[in-house]
């Protein structure tokens, strides 16, 4: 039990977390004096991005009358606090100078839709350090599964299959960022070293925390969904007889869940190209991992166009 645990559920005897208004096992209702709510009143304060909805700390030494995320227009926004406040920060390992580095690695990758003189003409516009809100859940779970598989079909082409397995389940991230979009977070998410947390945030002079804002409820609903699918690809892995498979279906029993909120580190860069902006996120302790988006040549695509018809119509008078 973390330090973060109230005492056990009085049905089923689960850890109960601070803010939890029901067990998260048997969803008995929690006694208020376990809920380990905030004193009525205490607020805090927040910037808030007017068009993708993040909210960040809000701080008067970093003044930032623009998201980092997609650079909308900001407004300070006081209100209850969620209570959701990173626990863990994981610290950064790479330096400004290094994501730069990347973006540019990133920007003179040769693909073949690109602009040739992307590198050369691309100009950077910001660098923002950040640290997204993320959940990272250990659970045990009791799981009934179907599936169908070329296992015993004999003259069929599939099989029916059923079984029922305990599964567990360590540190498996779900994102609550809403900053980044999900394909983002699960890039990032598999290359973090979790055992290096930090109580207090360490990294860059400007970097920025992206806070926690979903209510418990929701985050237990997100959780919840992430254990089912992780549940499901265990099982067709490695439950599922076979070569093929498909239609697996799952039914997951929560028999405990531990959750924690960490702040995970990453590079916003946005950079222009010929009067645009795009976007690239670099992480936080990997250079390696780079991702974003970036500008397709239109001569390039009609060229490509014009070769796909030209060649249709030579397969067409050759038909004749």
């Amino acid at each position: 039990m973390t330090a973060r645990a109230m005492a056990g559920c009085e049905r089923c005897g689960s850890a109960l977390e601070v803010g939890d208004l029901r067990c998260p096992i048997c969803g008995l209702a929690a006694a208020p004096r376990e809920r380990g709510l905030l004193p009525a009143g205490e607020v805090a304060k927040v910037v808030r991005c007017d068009s993708c909805g993040a909210s960040l700390e809000y701080s008067a030494e970093v003044k930032a009358p623009r998201c980092a995320f997609c650079a909308s227009v900001m407004h300070v926004e006081t209100t209850a606090d969620p209570l959701e406040q990173a626990e863990h920060f994981l610290p950064f390992t790479v330096e400004p100078a290094a994501a730069r580095e990347a973006l540019m690695g990133f920007l003179s990758e040769k693909r073949f839709f690109r602009p040739a003189n992307l590198a050369e003409e691309a100009a950077l516009q910001s660098l923002r350090p950040m640290w997204w809100p993320a959940w990272a859940f250990s659970a045990g779970a009791r799981v009934s599964w179907t599936a169908d598989s070329n296992v015993g079909s004999g003259r069929s082409d599939w099989a029916p299959h059923s079984g029922q397995v305990a599964l567990t389940f360590q540190d498996i991230l779900v994102s609550a960022s809403r900053g980044l979009t999900e394909r983002e977070c699960d890039r990032l998410a598999g290359h973090y070293a979790l055992a290096g947390v930090e109580r207090e945030p360490r990294g860059p002079e400007d970097a920025q925390v992206e806070r926690f804002d979903v209510t418990r409820s929701g985050a237990r609903r997100q959780i919840l969904a992430a254990v089912e699918q992780e549940a499901r690809e265990q099982v067709e892995r490695s439950h599922v007889p076979g070569s093929r498979r498909r239609n697996v279906h799952v039914a997951v029993v929560l028999s405990s869940l531990e959750t924690r909120r960490y702040a995970l580190p990453a590079y916003v860069l946005a950079y222009r190209y010929r009067k645009k902006l795009y976007r690239v996120v670099v992480h936080g302790q990997d250079t390696k991992v780079v991702l974003g988006d970036a500008p397709v040549s239109v001569l390039k695509v009609v060229l490509v166009v014009a070769a796909v018809l030209l060649a249709l119509l030579v397969v067409l008078l050759l038909l004749r």
